[in-house]
């Protein structure tokens, strides 16, 4: 299987500089973010896409809309909660709150309500396993978010000190092969 992870383009709470990891908060794309995913096609133009998913998050499936319409493809677009925004617990609170917190040990610790970047690719993990294993020969497009594209590449090999520290911009995409 071949797998796309598009970070979804900046969003409203990117330029407040505030955490949201809850997927209930409706936080939206800015019109730069909107830019950002159609500037996103130029690069995606041509694969042969199969698959099309996002994370819960309303910035990542009005990405992925963004993407498969400029794509010009008729995709089912299926929401997948293993692609969501790591868990923090620290909804609404300042970035610095979280990179803070993460900053000694940014594999291991986990916020008292949160996961660790460890647990992530544990979820990573089990959705590209899933989807391997019922689409080997599937092309994904997969909009998500910093930290799940950094678990998936760590899950695809990388270190995970190395990958965690990689930073994704809006609108960037790393490519993975991926077998169960």
């Amino acid at each position: 299987m071949k797998l796309y992870l598009v970070r979804h383009g900046e969003s409203e709470a990117n330029v407040a500089d505030v955490i949201n990891d809850d997927p209930a908060c409706p936080v939206n794309l800015t019109e730069r973010g909107r830019q950002q995913a159609r500037e996103a096609v130029a690069g995606l133009r041509g694969i042969p896409f199969t698959r099309a998913y996002a994370s819960r998050f309303p910035r990542a499936r009005q990405s992925a809309e963004i993407l498969l319409a400029g794509l010009g493809l008729d995709l089912p677009l299926i929401q997948d909660a293993r692609l969501d925004e790591r868990h923090s617990g620290l909804d609404g609170q300042p970035v610095e709150v979280f990179n803070g917190l993460v900053r000694p040990d940014p594999v291991h610790i986990k916020p008292e309500e949160g996961e660790s970047f460890l647990e992530q690719m544990q979820r990573v993990r089990a959705f590209l396993d899933e989807l391997a294993a019922a689409c080997p020969d599937a092309v994904v497009l997969a909009v998500s978010h910093e930290i799940p594209i950094q678990a998936a590449t760590a899950v695809a090999g990388r270190e995970p000190e190395a990958a965690v520290l990689d930073g994704i911009e809006n609108g960037e995409w790393r490519c993975l092969e991926w077998e169960c």
